[in-house]
């Protein structure tokens, strides 16, 4: 018998029922807080989630333990490139109407993901080449390069390539999308408009184009830049905007030089599954650079 127990007692009187939570316990805790524990006749966390769905789509083609890593890396990582999607259209979109206190709030988003996909990264870097090499043979042809949301955030950002759609033709729906993203201004392209409708000398040659072809380099953009950056008082929104879209590309070269690293560390400079040079294709995209001009005004300032 356990000291001070009374052996009289019954349940309700001064003693805790079998069948009730301890006080404290995170069981009485919940009862206390009045949730709701039946959810046969209403929705639920997994139900609104569709968890059911998500939890059920790892669904590795190898006996490697790894592979689990190796599937759930690259779908978290496209869901949240699902996120930053939406809110990268939505912030050309409010570029588009002069609307830039809404559009800052979805760029520093955008960043904010870029962040979380660098991060992701050290993750995918705990598998060891061996690891790797025992489940690559499960992957094919597939790579991180046919990545349907990854591209539309390439065209979005203005790293506009036309042999980029190819890998979509096999699927008309996606093609679509790909080719819309690919058709359109791009969030650069649409800053440059906002700057020329504030009366700046920004060229016509970058004001209405095709926006198809690749972005160039204009010493005349530079010169707007410079005219919001030397007095950021009397332009101050643009001159946010020139620092929302330098957040943006600084996070984007921090995701893209992590990816090549975490690639050279767990296969080597061996050909990508894709077909691609693997190492050497990765490095050459650290090359590029997405919004040129506001760069280059830091030297000339």
């Amino acid at each position: 018998m356990c000291p001070h127990s009374n052996p009289n007692a019954t349940p309700g009187a001064g003693m805790t029922g079998a069948s009730d939570p301890v006080a404290g316990t995170p069981e009485s805790i919940v009862h206390e807080e009045q949730a709701q524990l039946d959810f046969s006749q209403s929705m639920s966390y997994g139900d609104y989630l569709r968890l059911d769905a998500i939890l059920a789509a790892q669904q590795p083609l190898s006996a490697a333990h790894d592979e689990m890593l190796f599937i759930v890396q690259h779908q978290t990582s496209e869901l949240w490139m699902k996120l930053m999607l939406h809110e990268l259209q939505a912030a050309i979109g409010h570029v588009a109407r002069d609307e830039l206190p809404m559009a800052f709030k979805m760029l520093a988003r955008v960043s904010k993901i870029m962040e979380q996909l660098v991060h992701a990264w050290d993750v995918l870097a705990t598998m060891t080449p061996p690891e790797y090499s025992a489940m690559r043979p499960a992957l094919g042809n597939s790579s991180g390069f046919q990545s349907y949301q990854y591209r539309c955030i390439e065209f979005a950002l203005g790293n506009k390539n036309r042999a980029m759609l190819r890998p979509h033709e096999h699927r008309a729906d996606l093609l679509a999308r790909v080719q819309a993203a690919y058709e359109a201004p791009s969030l650069y392209d649409e800053a440059l408009r906002l700057l020329a409708r504030r009366g700046l000398p920004v060229p016509a040659s970058h004001v209405e184009r095709d926006w198809t072809q690749p972005y160039g380099e204009s010493e005349g953009v530079t010169q707007a830049w410079l005219t919001v950056y030397r007095a950021p008082e009397k332009h101050w929104d643009l001159y946010q905007l020139g620092e929302e879209l330098t957040d943006l590309e600084d996070a984007f070269r921090l995701w893209r030089f992590r990816h090549v690293t975490t690639v050279e560390r767990v296969i080597g400079f061996k050909r990508g599954t894709g077909g691609t040079g693997g190492v050497s294709y990765l490095r050459k995209m650290l090359d590029v650079v997405l919004f040129p001009e506001i760069w280059k005004l830091r030297t000339d300032l």
